[in-house]
């Protein structure tokens, strides 16, 4: 995996601070836990709007998580993708799922230490229906689910819960879902947790 701003020691330390300074400064509170274990997906949801990438970050330099996360191709183009990348981002190909999966498998199982942000909607517009790509990709790394959450009605933020998979896709989703109910996006008409359903990667 590419070096990210979140393994460069004093410019995390600076940006941590600046993130505290303007999650304060808007309202925004940092709650939940900060994950012990050395890999885990992290999802992210719901995800309404564009607001969510830089506040997501901030969250995360504020829980001083090393993160990488998902974009579409289209995010990394020449010049401003090396930025993109140094911001722990990883081009996606949406039309290669499968590979993707895979490839994000074999790196967990290649690295010692990894958290990777998967937004379960795979895009920020209105959604009926999760990708499941996050699942597969712990369940064939072997690792938990951390739950993220962005709460623009009551501007709270983090990790709610590690939920570990039992294998039986149906009760893990339904059991996340169930986690999901009441937590209002940027554009709450977007994401109505109660009647998300699942679909393949």
């Amino acid at each position: 995996m590419h070096l990210t701003i979140f393994e460069t020691p004093v410019i995390n330390t600076v940006m941590r601070w600046i993130s505290l300074l303007c999650l304060r400064l808007s309202g925004w509170r940092v709650e939940g836990i900060t994950p012990t274990e050395q890999k885990y997906v992290l999802i992210a949801a719901p995800h309404t709007s564009n607001w969510d990438f830089p506040v997501t970050l901030m969250i995360c330099f504020a829980l001083r998580l090393r993160v990488y996360w998902m974009g579409k191709a289209s995010l990394f183009p020449p010049v401003f993708g090396h930025v993109m990348r140094w911001l722990g981002g990883i081009p996606v190909d949406r039309s290669k799922s499968g590979n993707l999966v895979q490839g994000t498998v074999d790196a967990f199982h290649a690295n010692p230490r990894l958290t990777v942000i998967v937004p379960p909607e795979g895009t920020r517009g209105k959604v009926t229906h999760w990708k499941t790509g996050f699942y597969y990709i712990a369940q064939g790394a072997g690792v938990p689910i951390a739950l993220g959450y962005l709460d623009f009605k009551r501007k709270a933020g983090g990790i709610g819960k590690m939920f570990q998979l039992n294998g039986d896709i149906e009760a893990d989703m339904a059991e996340i879902r169930q986690f999901y109910c009441g937590i209002s996006g940027k554009n709450p008409q977007q994401f109505d947790g109660e009647k998300i359903q699942v679909r393949g990667k």
